[in-house]
């Protein structure tokens, strides 16, 4: 053989190669990719011959899809529709829409997926019509149920966690939304629905519970300052801290107080102990001061703050900026300033310090199945961060249970039951309402979920409401329904 024709048998076969791996990567590693594209018009038509999977909640559908006489051939229907309509979302085939659960798991439910590929070459071969596969949830219904109801007449969010797993137990956000009206197969009508739920000033259609217009925590962050002050091992629950009735901020001439205008308790000093459990601002403003930006906000990222967490849902990030100032650092001691956060966000909080100092990456998927109650996919848990050890933790956790007992939280408190919390009332500026926090977990000795409650708009009592009074209750009945009280 010649030079050059080895050089030409040479450069043939490169492009052989060549051609054989695009194919490959076309047709196996990136054809979910290629299917789910939304300008792949033939994988949408496809998936209106298959009717969509199940979204099931502890055994029960709560999204299903029933023969039509369109071309469509399904249609979407939601039970307790606006209860879980920040968990489904909807999906709607005529405009080609969807949101929530219904658009993450969109390939499975469709039938369209690679997961559904060995189910859809058997259903060809035994001549069955192809089914999309169900998502199951980790979700517990009575916990969802509680949530809901206490919510209701106010503008809000509850998100409880198994603080062991990460697995979310209820995401609940008020005011709500029919999602059937945005799944119809009338274009007008679907397209009026969602115009008068967009134009309402109480945004129905923001999920609260992980995104919207984020709030500041208020003095449920003080966990997480007195989480930095413990991991750094220069300090202890009982460590001592300035007890002023006025505080003026560093570098500044703005003075803060505490919410009732006094000391916290007696004495020149108080602890960190004593700081959480009567939620006292002046204390926990100079011990963030003391600690800095930087320590605090290390200590925040490792609860979750700055991430993009994907649950799978996709969770508008929780902020502690960089680089704050002295007196903007004070200010993040309680909760106030530039830093907000997410109802999840601060279940993650509590969920970490009640798994002694571990946080667990949340999740709302348990598996995808077929109708055959096949496991397709089984889903894991895994470690998000740890932020401080287990008796740093429980030293936490004390403190938290006497805030509950006998301080800030009371409005938590279920007979037989030790419920570690802190509660937030945080100032939105001038005249505003306060936005209203909880945050916490029971049983503290054995914590089997953490829950964090926000509620704008002062609870409809504008500048008077408090986190005590409004949130803390919502709490506790969701921990009542997970503990099955």
């Amino acid at each position: 053989m010649t030079r050059e024709l080895r050089r030409l048998s040479f450069v043939i076969l490169a492009m052989f190669l060549s051609l054989f791996i695009a194919t490959s990567w076309i047709q196996v590693v990136d054809a979910d990719n290629l299917a789910q594209n939304a300008a792949n018009t033939r994988t949408r038509l496809d998936s209106y011959e298959i009717q969509r999977g199940s979204i099931v909640v502890d055994g029960t559908a709560i999204a299903t899809s029933t023969p039509v006489d369109d071309r469509y051939q399904y249609q979407r229907v939601y039970t307790d529709a606006a209860m879980w309509a920040p968990v489904t979302g909807y999906y709607n085939p005529v405009l080609d829409s969807s949101t929530g659960i219904e658009r993450v798991m969109n390939s499975d439910l469709s039938g369209t997926g690679a997961n559904a590929f060995f189910g859809e070459i058997e259903r060809i071969l035994s001549g069955q019509p192809q089914q999309g596969l169900s998502v199951e949830l980790t979700l517990n219904p009575a916990a969802q149920r509680a949530a809901w109801d206490a919510l209701q007449g106010l503008k809000g969010a509850v998100v409880a966690i198994e603080p062991s797993s990460g697995r979310i137990l209820a995401m609940a956000s008020t005011p709500g939304f029919d999602p059937n009206t945005l799944a119809g197969h009338d274009p007008d009508a679907v397209n009026a629905a969602y115009d008068q739920l967009s134009a309402d000033p109480a945004h129905p259609l923001y999920n609260r519970a992980i995104g919207g217009d984020l709030n500041p925590p208020g003095s449920t962050f003080k966990v997480v300052v007195a989480a930095a002050a413990l991991a750094s091992g220069k300090w202890t629950m009982d460590s001592q801290l300035p007890n002023p009735a006025r505080y003026t901020l560093p570098g500044t001439s703005t003075e803060i107080s505490n919410a009732w205008g006094g000391t916290c308790g007696d004495g020149a000093t108080t602890t960190i102990a004593e700081a959480l459990r009567l939620s006292c601002n002046i204390p926990m403003a100079d011990l963030a001061y003391q600690l800095g930006d930087r320590t605090i906000r290390e200590t925040a990222e490792k609860f979750g703050f700055n991430a993009e967490l994907e649950i799978p849902l996709a969770v508008t990030p929780s902020s502690y900026p960089s680089s704050l100032n002295d007196p903007e650092t004070a200010l993040t001691g309680f909760g106030q300033g530039q830093v907000t956060a997410t109802p999840l966000q601060m279940a993650m909080v509590a969920a970490g310090i009640a798994n002694d100092g571990v946080v667990m990456t949340p999740r709302m998927v348990d598996a995808v199945i077929g109708d055959d109650f096949a496991v397709h996919r089984q889903y894991s848990d895994t470690v998000f961060g740890e932020v401080l050890d287990a008796a740093g933790a429980d030293a936490i956790t004390g403190a938290l249970v006497a805030g509950v007992d006998s301080g800030a939280g009371t409005g938590a408190r279920i007979d037989g039951v030790e419920v570690a919390g802190k509660t937030g009332t945080a100032q939105n500026g001038g005249s505003r309402p306060h936005t209203l926090w909880f945050t916490g977990f029971a049983p503290a000795e054995n914590p089997q979920v953490a829950v964090a409650v926000v509620v704008e708009d002062g609870g409809g009592m504008g500048q008077s409401g408090s986190g005590n009074d409004i949130a803390a209750p919502i709490a506790k009945k969701v921990i009542e329904a997970v503990l099955g009280r």
